[in-house]
């Protein structure tokens, strides 16, 4: 009878040292790799899309971020994970517990990267920045913004997206989708596209459409915020005198390939955006205008201007009539460049 007690006692204390070894052993899976100060580097851990739990666990392992794999999925059963984490990058450190890990994990809390679309650029512009901060599927975003079923699915009837992707800063994460990144720049000009201008276009019978156009081309004539309202002045002249617009980014636009100089030639081909040839506004936006040149395409300047010129600053000269502007391209253009051919040949000895 006392041995068997003595077995049962041994038996017993065999199994509550398990437990608590087993209990000790839990313990330490479930901290952190490296604990006290300093903390350590962070480290970018790539989340491939379609990885499973099971993947995930053994790739924290392998980046020394958690002591234990087993552990880890033991865990992930606790917290009853049927689903696939969310792909992406991911900011960890060995200083975080296991358990930290798994809830930014389920919490999808990945890296996002700045992406600065500037004023006046192209479609073709966006999807060069796009592919340098590899963010997205820059194939498939240049197929997108030109597919018209989808384009329609944003509630816009257009050719194409040139013109409806707002400049600004986004924060985006790596292997976003085109859907997602072209949908949150729409977005971006619905909110810039607010009540005071939808009423002003409405009042000036312009559809966004035409309104974006001619933000557009206002937005690559000038560089120079100030002159912006200006511009747009000269062009609603033109507009309601039947003028032709006559701007080279117009002509540019719509050119097979273009060498950095618009030439004479240039001006005659035949196209719908050659606005030396064609009255009005061109079909559709040649880029991406900013707020200020939205604006300007509604409240232009109160003036009489129908021309304006180079001077080789950064600014334009404005005229009101045909003489006026005569002297001024004079002035601000034959002159400067014979000076600066002038310049050349002293420069080279001749």
């Amino acid at each position: 009878m006392m041995q068997k007690k003595a077995i049962m006692g041994l038996a017993l204390a065999a199994v509550m040292f398990a437990a608590l070894a087993g209990y000790l052993v839990l313990r330490w899976a479930q901290s952190p790799v490296a604990s006290g100060p300093p903390k350590p580097p962070s480290h970018i851990v790539l989340i491939p899309e379609g990885s499973t739990f099971q993947q995930v666990a053994a790739l924290l392992k392998n980046q020394q971020l958690i002591r234990s794999r087993s552990a880890f999925l033991l865990l992930g059963k606790t917290r009853d994970i049927d689903r696939k984490i969310r792909p992406g990058e991911y900011e960890l450190d060995a200083s975080m517990s296991p358990q930290d890990i798994l809830t930014k994990l389920l919490a999808g809390r990945v890296v996002l990267h700045p992406v600065t679309i500037p004023e006046g650029y192209s479609l073709t512009q966006i999807a060069e920045v796009l592919a340098a901060q590899q963010v997205t599927d820059t194939k498939e975003f240049t197929k997108l913004v030109r597919d018209r079923t989808f384009i329609s699915t944003l509630g816009i009837e257009a050719d194409s997206l040139e013109g409806y992707l707002f400049p600004e800063t986004y924060s985006f994460a790596k292997g976003t989708k085109a859907r997602e990144v072209i949908k949150a720049m729409v977005d971006g000009l619905h909110r810039v596209w607010g009540t005071e201008l939808q009423e002003q276009a409405a009042r000036m019978k312009m559809s966004l459409h035409q309104v974006l156009t001619l933000a557009s081309v206002i937005e690559k004539e000038t560089g120079a915020k100030h002159e912006r309202e200006l511009i747009a002045a000269v062009f609603h002249n033109r507009l309601r005198k039947k003028i032709p617009l006559q701007s080279d980014p117009t002509v540019i636009y719509g050119l097979p390939a273009f060498d950095g100089n618009i030439h004479k030639r240039d001006l005659s081909v035949m196209s719908p955006y050659n606005t030396y040839r064609v009255q009005g506004l061109p079909p559709g936006p040649i880029a991406s205008p900013g707020a200020h040149s939205l604006r300007a395409a509604l409240f232009p300047a109160q003036a009489s201007y129908l021309y304006f010129v180079s001077r080789n600053d950064g600014t334009h000269q404005f005229s009101s009539t045909l003489a006026e502007h005569n002297q001024a391209v004079e002035k601000y253009q034959k002159q400067y460049f014979r000076k600066r051919a002038r310049g050349n040949l002293v420069a080279h000895g001749a």
